[in-house]
């Protein structure tokens, strides 16, 4: 038997193969099973991330759904927003065509009342009469403050005031203010007075003197004794439209809150409660729809002082005008030629005895055809022409000026007189060379105004 084919020697040769091969086996199954546990995080990895990207596709939907439900809600709302604020814009147009269709049917009587007023007053010879007639007027002027004031508001509430920036001559505006307040600080016993001035700014003439008005009839209403000044002085780049008066002064807690509607202090309780509270309100507004600023300065128990800055402007050359003591009397309307022009009857009557008061020798017409049979008389030459802006039948006062002025061939001066405060009458009469009044006049004013025009 051969050495080679022992079994004995043959088997531990087997057995270090075999543990190789197990070993081998071992590292090849420690491979597969590190592979496998590898693949199986791999694939838990996955499945996690899947799960992940799942959720998050979830919420991206119902984040998208609740976008798109908030645009829905979003646009419904902008919907709604619009229609209210067409409605609103419709409401405030209505409104300020409303006021101003009753505050033109309501100035156009009292237009009539005031000038029958004065001749009624002018007639008394006893002291009782004149009183009653004082206090009618004083209700009428209280209605007249009251109405212009919810006009003028409504106007700028609905943004209908559109300022018209110019050069503004202050001393003319000066007058015209002067001339209006000094009935009501003569009546009070007050001393006013308002410094000549050659400066100019940059402002709305019609908004300018109505902010100056206010300011004045606020200064004389709250003053007792003392007075009230107008004055204005260069600031810088500015000029300081200053309205001063010795009245009771306003507390510092009330000085912001007087510019509310319907607040007026302490000093109109002490007054006796005269006024609305709006005529300060006005001017706020206005000067804001201007640029310009507003300050004011008070101390209790001396008085105070408002100040309007607007921006300086040269004086244009044309004007060359000497300020008129208010007091000064003149035969200025003795034998003067008047056409006075208007379809109200009413009014055309108390226009025409007022003015033959005043010594004017008037001659009064209802329209056009009324004006050209006046016009006929060779004799007649009018020396100034005072005219209703709205007439009947469609006409203007502007064309009856017009008809007047070419009859006559000359540009006599005209006066215009209306209770449309819009700007387009404004520019209207500008453009004319026509003086502007509105309803209901004073007296006073239309005389003042009638002796600057007629020299």
């Amino acid at each position: 038997m051969n050495d080679e084919d022992d079994p004995s020697e043959q088997l531990p040769s087997r057995q270090s193969d075999l543990r190789r091969a197990i070993d081998k086996l071992r590292k090849i199954n420690a491979s597969l099973m590190k592979r496998v546990e590898h693949s199986m995080d791999q694939q838990a990895s996955s499945f996690s991330l899947f799960q992940t990207a799942i959720n998050q596709e979830a919420q991206i939907r119902r984040r998208t759904e609740e976008l798109n439900l908030a645009l829905t809600k979003l646009a419904q709302t902008n919907v709604e927003l619009s229609k209210a604020r067409d409605e609103a814009e419709r409401a405030n147009v209505f409104k300020t065509r409303f006021f101003t269709a009753v505050g033109h049917d309501l100035l156009q009587p009292l237009h009539a009342a005031r000038l029958t007023l004065s001749e009624l007053t002018d007639a008394q010879s006893e002291t009782d009469n004149k009183r009653l007639a004082l206090n009618i007027s004083n209700a009428l002027v209280s209605i007249e403050e009251l109405l212009t004031s919810i006009l003028d508001l409504s106007k700028l509430e609905a943004g209908v005031f559109v300022p018209n920036i110019q050069s503004v001559v202050l001393e003319a505006i000066f007058e015209q203010v002067a001339s209006s307040l000094e009935p009501m600080t003569r009546r009070k016993r007050l001393r006013f007075r308002w410094r000549p001035t050659d400066l100019a700014v940059r402002s709305d003439p019609l908004m300018l003197r109505r902010i100056i008005q206010n300011l004045l009839a606020n200064a004389a209403r709250y003053t007792e004794e003392g007075g009230v000044l107008l004055a204005a002085r260069p600031r810088g780049d500015d000029v300081d439209i200053e309205v001063w008066d010795t009245g009771p002064g306003i507390p510092q807690q009330e000085q912001y809150r007087i510019f509310d509607e319907f607040q007026r202090g302490t000093a109109s309780e002490r007054s006796g409660g005269a006024g609305f509270g709006l005529g300060l309100t006005i001017v706020r507004r206005m000067v804001d729809a201007l640029g310009h600023r507003l300050e004011l300065q008070s101390r209790v128990g001396h008085g105070t002082r408002f100040s309007v800055f607007a921006p300086s402007a040269s004086t244009p050359k044309k004007y060359a005008q000497s300020p008129r003591a208010l007091g000064e009397e003149s035969n200025y309307l003795v034998a003067r030629q008047v056409i006075i022009v208007d379809d109200d009857l009413t009014v055309l009557t108390a226009m025409q005895t007022l003015l033959s008061r005043w010594g004017a020798d008037v001659r009064p017409a209802r329209d056009l055809e009324d004006v050209g049979e006046i016009l006929s008389d060779p004799a007649f030459s009018p020396a100034i022409v005072l005219a209703d802006y709205h007439l009947d039948e469609g006409i203007f006062g502007i064309d009856v000026v017009r008809r007047i002025r070419r009859r006559v061939a000359s540009d006599i001066p005209a006066i215009l007189i209306t209770a449309d405060r819009t700007e387009d009458t404004a520019e209207a009469a500008l453009r004319s060379r026509c003086e502007l009044l509105l309803k209901p006049i004073r007296p006073s004013e239309l005389r003042a105004l009638m002796k600057h025009l007629l020299g």
